[in-house]
């Protein structure tokens, strides 16, 4: 981004967010603790101070007081330079990420994935690195979340 900023006139980021999630509170009781990733905040400071266009960084809602406010946007935390107004949007929810989730929960996730398979053919990725292909669809923006905040961006109406 550093290099690169003042070539585009929208910049969407969305920067790692695992040591933001409220999973921390899981690891905890696991006796796993570590810092929140800072760049997160880094990336926002400096599209405030430097950017001239419009842009948006999106992650999870944290886990802890967000040093910057933040809009909820779904299940997302959005930090951008323009108005977005409160809109009801359902979206899919991808999924469970407890292996020990009851059947119920189990059964509602595929079903879940199964419903949105315009964002990713998961059992065509046989070789794909991550075991829990799962995990790249929770990491996805819902594409009617995403176009509703670039609307916002292009002051589109409704």
């Amino acid at each position: 981004m550093l290099e690169h900023f003042d070539e585009y006139d929208f910049i969407w980021a969305s920067p790692p967010c695992q040591s933001h999630s409220r999973t921390n509170f899981f690891l905890s009781g696991q006796g796993i603790y570590r810092y929140p990733d800072l760049k997160l905040y880094q990336e926002i400071i400096f599209l405030m101070c430097w950017f001239k266009g419009k842009w948006v960084v999106e992650n999870v809602i944290p886990y802890y007081k967000a040093l910057i406010d933040y809009k909820k946007v779904g299940r997302h935390a959005i930090w951008c330079n323009f108005s977005i107004p409160d809109k009801q949007i359902d979206y899919v929810q991808i999924g469970t990420m407890n292996r020990q989730a009851s059947k119920d929960a189990q059964r509602k996730a595929i079903i879940r994935e199964a419903q949105i398979p315009e964002l990713l053919n998961l059992h065509g990725l046989k070789d794909f690195a991550i075991k829990n292909k799962r995990q790249i669809l929770r990491n996805c923006v819902y594409p009617e979340v995403g176009l509703y905040i670039l609307n916002c961006a292009l002051e589109k109406a409704d």
